[in-house]
This record gives structure tokens, C-alpha cells and sequence, in this order.
């Protein structure tokens, strides 16, 4: 008879393991299930199977695609609203994930819900695929009864913060090619353009034009200490990251990205549109203000706006309002203000939430636009000047040389 090794919970909580045998898996669920112990279903598997094993590989990353999870949300909302058992809807949806991965996480799952364990608490050790936000609007589903229109109503949440994810990277993206673009044309010329030019003028025997000799002193430059520019170049970027890892470190540079011109007001709609959108899901979900507020600050992205709301959180622990705080804070507009103070009144804060997160979302629709449309002209202008300057600097000795030979 095969050897079972086991986990499981006692009424009190406590952790129990241990080894039992049985003719089955399902037969030691039943037989801790007779003892008063729940059991801890992906945590219930046979000893010694050798190459028979599942094999779990370590994962780099965030594994598992947000779209991914996404789909999952959706269609295990629709299923159990058609009335699906839910092992059933997660077995069938761990069969048809198209990630390896997911599908093993969803297998794991499925047994502990199968062994009694709740479906908040089953996703909460995949931290990576399902946040808190996630877990806890499952949880709230769960003890109020309605985890279909809930699930439905994350799925929602997650398109729509999918969508503000790629409008965000689209707003970044462009600049930042445009300034690579800029910087590689301008190398490509000082370091293989100008030196040709420069050894060809080295046997005029005349003085160059100041232009020219300008270029020639930039490119040599470039020749001699491109290496260290790169270390140089490299070593910033080891630093800025270190230092945005660190508390203090992402603050300074969170509120120096609001401060940008153009760029940092898109950033501050992108996180207002994301705060709101994530409060309003959350507090409709039935999530406690408290909780939501905690979840919110964290997910939204800036360290400045996740300063404001807790202290938001903290000013409704001690019993007043919101709209103190959030005034006070600098962060929120005072249309948003306005909003959430009239949503306060009338106890309609979570369509107040999701009002003012359409409405940003939009207005950064429309700046990412005008950024678009800034950045097409400003990168003819741009690279214009500096091709065209170079050009220009390199044919003036040239032109010397024409006008003298004519006289």
C-alpha cells in the first residue's frame, strides 16, 4: 500500500504534517476529514515516486502573462454564473491554460479548494499571478455570496488597467526612441563621419572655420573617451536602480517625475486614473475603506501618490473624511476632491471613484496624443540641427577652398 505524506489544519489553525497509508489520495482526504482535519489538498502527495514526480522548475519573473489572467478571471466568472461547481471550473480551466506554468498553479489550486481550503486563501500563495487587490475582492465575493458578478467585475478592472498599462508605456516609449535615435545619429557621426573629414582638412594648411574646428574637437572627444562615456553611462544606471529599490530612493525620484514638464503631468493623471480605479473597484466590491486604501496606495504606481493615500487612510482611521487629507496633500486635483467630498455625502463614493478614473483616463488618452504629435515635429527640428550642423561645419573649409581656387 502506497505512502501518503499530508498537511493539514486543525479547527485551531494549527499545521499539522505528517505520513499515512492509504490506497488512494482521495482515501487520506477522508480519512482527515474524519479526524476533524482539513486538509491541505497540494500538500497531499505520494512518497518515493522517483522520476514519477512532478518536477516544479524555478520560474524567473513574473511567469504567468496578465492577459493570461485576465481570460482565467473571465471565464471562471461565466462559468460558475452558469452554475459550474467551482473544482469543476477550475479543472477545466487548468486543461485549456496555454501557460504551463498557470495551469500547474491553477491544478493547485483546484485541490485546495477540493480540500476544503477557500478560494481566496488557495490563490494567496501565488503572489505573483493573483496581488491582494485580487485576493481580497475574491474573498469579499466569497462571504457576500457573489463571486460571480465580483469575478465579473475584476475582469473588467484588469482590461481596463491592462489598457492604462500600454497607454503609460506608449507615453514613455516614443521619447525615449526618439532621444536613442538622436544619440546614436550623432556618434555614428563624430566617431566614423567626422574623422574622415578630419584627416582629409589635416593637409589644407590653413585654418579651418570655428564650426569645423568645434565638430573635429567633439569627435575626437568621442573617439578617445567613447569607452569611458559608456562605463560613465552604465554606472548612472547602476546607481539610479539601486537607488530606486530603495524607500527614500524611489520617493525622490517619483515626485522628480511629477515635476517634468509635459511628461510629468501624464504620469500624474496615469496614477490619479489607477488610484481611482482601483479604490472604486474595491470599495464596491464590499472590500472594507480601510483595506481598499491600503491595497490602492500600494498599487498606485507613484510613491507620492501612495503617501497621500495613506495618509488619506490614516486621517479616516482617526474618524474624519477624506477630503481633508487628500486636499492637503497637493496630489489630487481639486476636481477630484470635489468628487470624492460629493461622494462622501451621498454615499455613491465608488461611482464618484470610477468617474474621475474615466475621466482621467481619457484626458491621458488626449496628452498622449498631443505628445505624439509635439514629439513628430521636435524630432525633424532636432535631428535636423545636428545632421544639418554637422554637415554644414564639415563643407565649410571646402567652400573656402572653392572661393579661393575661383580667385
Amino acid at each position: 500500500m502506497p505512502t501518503f505524506l499530508y498537511e493539514g489544519r486543525t479547527a485551531s489553525g494549527k499545521v499539522l504534517r505528517g505520513a499515512m497509508d492509504a490506497p488512494s489520495r482521495q482515501a487520506v482526504i477522508d480519512r482527515l476529514r474524519a479526524r476533524r482535519i482539513r486538509p491541505i489538498g497540494s500538500k497531499i502527495k505520494e512518497k518515493g515516486r522517483g522520476l514519477s514526480r512532478e518536477v516544479t522548475l524555478p520560474t524567473f519573473g513574473r511567469a504567468v502573462k496578465h492577459r493570461d489572467v485576465v481570460l482565467f478571471t473571465r471565464q471562471l466568472a461565466t462559468m460558475i454564473d452558469a452554475g459550474v461547481p467551482i473544482v469543476q471550473s477550475l479543472e477545466a480551466l487548468s486543461a485549456q491554460a496555454d501557460s504551463p506554468v498557470f495551469g500547474r498553479q491553477i491544478r493547485e489550486v483546484k485541490e485546495m479548494v477540493e480540500g476544503g481550503t477557500t478560494l481566496a486563501d488557495a490563490l494567496r500563495r501565488f503572489p505573483k499571478t493573483w496581488d491582494d487587490l485580487y485576493v481580497n475582492m475574491v474573498h469579499a465575493g466569497e462571504v457576500g455570496g457573489i463571486l460571480d458578478s465580483i469575478l465579473a467585475r475584476l475582469a473588467v478592472y484588469l482590461e481596463k488597467t491592462s489598457t492604462l498599462k500600454r497607454k503609460i508605456r506608449g507615453a514613455m516609449i516614443y521619447p525615449a526612441t526618439i532621444v536613442g535615435v538622436a544619440v546614436a545619429v550623432t556618434l555614428l557621426l563624430l566617431v566614423f563621419v567626422i574623422p574622415v573629414f578630419a584627416e582629409l582638412f589635416s593637409s589644407f594648411g590653413r585654418a579651418l572655420p570655428l564650426p569645423t574646428r568645434v565638430v573635429i574637437a567633439l569627435s575626437d572627444l568621442a573617439t578617445a573617451h567613447l569607452h569611458f562615456a559608456f562605463a560613465v553611462a552604465a554606472a548612472v544606471a547602476i546607481v539610479a536602480r539601486r537607488l530606486h529599490r530603495t524607500e527614500r530612493g524611489r520617493a525622490a525620484m517619483d515626485a522628480m517625475l511629477l515635476r517634468l514638464p509635459i511628461l510629468g503631468s501624464l504620469v500624474q493623471k496615469a496614477s490619479i486614473a489607477r488610484f481611482s480605479r482601483t479604490l472604486g473597484t474595491l470599495v464596491a466590491a464590499g472590500v472594507p475603506i480601510l483595506d481598499s486604501l491600503a491595497i490602492t496606495s500600494v498599487t498606485a504606481g507613484n510613491k507620492v501618490v501612495e503617501r497621500a493615500g495613506l495618509a488619506v487612510r490614516e486621517s479616516i482611521g482617526q474618524g474624519r473624511t477624506m477630503l481633508e487629507p487628500m486636499l492637503q496633500s497637493g496630489v489630487f486635483p481639486a476636481m477630484v476632491c470635489q468628487l470624492v467630498g460629493a461622494g462622501e455625502m451621498t454615499g455613491a463614493l465608488d461611482r464618484m471613484f470610477e468617474k474621475v478614473a474615466d475621466f482621467y483616463e481619457e484626458d491621458l488618452d488626449l496628452g498622449v496624443a498631443s505628445l505624439t504629435a509635439l514629439m513628430e515635429p521636435l524630432v525633424i527640428v532636432v535631428l535636423g540641427t545636428i545632421v544639418g550642423g554637422m554637415v554644414v561645419s564639415m563643407y565649410l573649409p571646402i567652400f573656402q577652398l572653392g572661393s579661393l581656387l575661383s580667385s
